[in-house]
């Protein structure tokens, strides 16, 4: 591999579709390749779903939209891939490695294509990747990918920036739920796809309710996504507070959600991507992350998860093999709320 650290690229692409967790976990890396090439273009290929993590990015010129419903025909697929990968790119930074990534890279002429190190039968595809990449937090990590380019990471938080206009749609969302602008929020995401990863709905609003006795000025903002209503439902019946915990009749735009927890002074949550909304808007965070790894969490003291004291935990899987879900399980609310009245 060529020496690459001394390179001055004028336009890059850095590839990561998803999931939008990850994609936010990739803005560091964004900001970092700003800073060290500030004249140089920065385009972003990513899925639809994600693209929104990047509004308002003063690091990101451009985006690429990946729509999947526009490139089930295989044609128009591949000329949409060669459009991008023919875009005049200097350097490409891949943190996945996937088909798609892949196709594009295909038809890309860049002199430099940096990845993490990957596996015998994908090393023609790129020019440079680190030997190794120190474990630790997952947006370290993807920030390790540049060590080539002379980048290292410091501490660097991802960066979700919240526009005014943005900030007053999120007042006007909650004075319309009956929630004042002096009002102290919290929001809370009691969701997540993988059932290994969600604490009971049932905690939450147990949590909510022990928080709200103690601090009754508080209100709560209940976030969810497609197909997860009933999930805040439950929350909110066992809660039982009234209209001191809120949600909206649909769920709300990635922006919107952004903009609800720059406004909350707390967010609580599972392993999901509100968390790294959370630490991109600069909210203090508390998680519960189940089965997931601790490499999701930022190093900060503004941002702790709360796990029992199993031995089987962090396991990472999408199944329990106590069958018991313990780590989730034997999480009471009780043991939450202290960490939770700190933080407020």
């Amino acid at each position: 591999m060529k020496d690459i650290s001394t390179i001055n690229p004028k336009r890059i692409l850095v590839c990561q579709l998803r999931q939008i967790g990850d994609v936010v976990l990739s803005t560091p890396s964004v900001a970092l390749l700003h800073r060290k090439f500030p004249d140089a273009e920065i385009h972003v290929l990513t899925e639809d779903k994600c693209a929104q993590v990047f509004d308002n990015n003063p690091a990101v010129t451009h985006v690429w939209k990946i729509v999947k419903e526009n490139l089930r025909n295989p044609l128009k697929a591949l000329l949409f891939y060669r459009k991008v990968g023919r875009s005049g790119y200097d350097l490409v930074v891949d943190f996945q490695q996937l088909p798609r990534c892949r196709w594009v890279i295909f038809f890309c002429n860049a002199p430099v294509k940096l990845t993490f190190r990957p596996p015998w039968y994908n090393r023609f595809w790129y020019t440079n990747w680190p030997e190794s990449i120190p474990g630790g937090y997952a947006g370290m990590y993807k920030a390790g990918v540049l060590k080539p380019l002379g980048i290292e990471w410091h501490g660097d938080a991802p960066q979700i920036f919240v526009s005014e206009p943005e900030k007053e749609e999120a007042q006007t969302c909650l004075e319309g739920l009956g929630i004042k602008g002096d009002e102290p929020l919290i929001t809370v995401d009691p969701s997540h796809r993988r059932h290994t990863r969600r604490w009971p709905a049932e905690y939450y609003g147990e949590l909510i309710k022990l928080i709200s006795a103690e601090r009754p000025e508080y209100k709560f903002f209940l976030l969810y996504g497609p197909g997860e209503k009933d999930v805040v439902l439950r929350v909110s019946k066992v809660a039982g507070i009234g209209d001191k915990c809120v949600m909206l009749e649909k769920p709300g735009s990635l922006r919107l959600m952004a903009a609800l927890i720059e406004r909350a002074v707390l967010h609580l949550g599972n392993c999901s991507a509100p968390r790294h909304f959370a630490v991109g808007v600069g909210t203090p965070s508390i998680c519960i992350p189940g089965s997931s790894s601790s490499a999701w969490t930022f190093p900060s003291d503004e941002h702790e998860e709360v796990v029992p004291d199993l031995d089987c935990q962090p396991c990472g899987s999408e199944s329990c093999t106590r069958g018991d879900l313990a780590c989730l399980k034997s999480l009471m609310p009780k043991d939450v709320l202290n960490k939770a009245l700190a933080k407020l």
